[in-house]
């Protein structure tokens, strides 16, 4: 098996693995499965699942579905690579304090994922160098993906010394930079490079400005002077239209290390935050952000409906026109075409 870190460090298209379900809100297995094939088949480097994207409430007991949910992403995801068997990173998204967390890790590492995806949100207002020692607890169960977070939908800020502080962790194998803010991205990108770590993997999470992250070359960082690059992303917008990022992946990465980078990537880049605004509902601080990503797929027929576990959560007012707007506008995102090739040989 490819070790995670040698294939996390090339760079991937992880799209953040939606929930299935039927209109009784009960997990459906067929749309799930048909979810995982599709990210398999479009070139995805892997797969996260258990992560904000699968719904939070998979933990709630009375709907008890983070184990069977990571467990049918898994074999899933195994049998779909069969016929073309390939490196892909099984990640988990794991929550809470540290004794939960823990108990989600050691289920993921017992059904195969190769690393843990650590949200900090139940240790909000712990100091950092308790978030450390909450990592590295998790580090001995699985390699360490960290995981910046916007504080707008539930995160906080963590300083460079606290990313610092992660990149001396051994077991940190990559992490998620999300703050959507150009400030504390670099922070991260800094602490690395100042580690000495050129084995950790950065990915973006910065939804608002992911053709930027993966093409800017930046410069030599800290005192080292290592110039750290984002290689891949782990994103819920990739959730969606998986086939055309797998390919804006590979083109960014060609453009930037021919140093052919045109003025025409800057209209991509904002056609892409423009179209993820819509389906991410920034109009209404993401309140609809998990149905928009629902709406796309299921007007792909990949899932039934836009239903989530809460019934209070759906599409906000208007933002059903944006979608339509940006859809609209922006045909070349989509990746409409390889789903409706495909999407009957998912659903068998």
């Amino acid at each position: 098996m490819t070790d995670i870190r040698t294939h996390l460090a090339h760079g991937h298209v992880i799209p953040a693995h939606p929930l299935a379900l039927t209109a009784a809100r009960t997990l459906d297995e067929q749309h799930q499965r048909a979810l995982t094939r599709y990210y398999v088949a479009a070139g995805a480097g892997g797969i996260a699942v258990g992560v904000h994207t699968t719904q939070f409430g998979i933990r709630d007991r009375k709907h008890g579905l983070l184990a069977p949910v990571l467990a049918l992403a898994a074999e899933s995801a195994r049998s779909a690579l069969r016929s073309g068997p390939r490196p892909f990173a099984l990640v988990a998204g794991v929550c809470g304090d540290t004794a939960q967390a823990l108990g989600e890790a050691r289920l993921a590492h017992d059904l195969g994922y190769g690393a843990a995806l650590v949200s900090l949100g139940a240790l909000h207002g712990a100091p950092e160098q308790r978030l450390l020692e909450h990592c590295r607890a998790i580090g001995e169960v699985l390699p360490l993906f960290g995981f910046y977070l916007q504080p707008a939908v539930g995160g906080r800020v963590l300083r460079y010394e606290f990313w610092r502080g992660f990149a001396e962790i051994p077991q940190a194998v990559a992490i998620k930079i999300a703050p959507f803010n150009r400030y504390q991205t670099l922070d991260v990108l800094r602490a690395v490079a100042d580690s000495g770590r050129t084995d950790i993997a950065l990915y973006t999470g910065n939804d608002d400005q992911i053709v930027l992250d993966l093409l800017t070359p930046f410069p030599p960082l800290g005192e080292s002077g290592h110039a750290p690059r984002i290689v891949g992303g782990l994103l819920g917008q990739w959730a969606v239209w998986t086939h055309r990022a797998v390919e804006m992946l590979e083109e960014t990465r060609a453009a930037r290390n021919a140093a052919s980078i045109d003025a025409s990537w800057l209209a991509r880049a904002a056609a892409l935050t423009d179209a993820n605004g819509a389906l991410f509902d920034v109009r209404h601080a993401f309140a609809g952000c998990i149905a928009g990503l629902h709406e796309i797929l299921r007007r792909q027929r990949l899932l039934a409906g836009t239903w989530c576990l809460d019934p209070n959560e759906s599409l906000s007012p208007g933002q059903l026109d944006e979608i339509d707007r940006v859809l609209r506008a922006y045909p070349e995102l989509t990746d409409d075409a390889f789903v409706a090739a495909n999407v009957d040989a998912w659903l068998r």
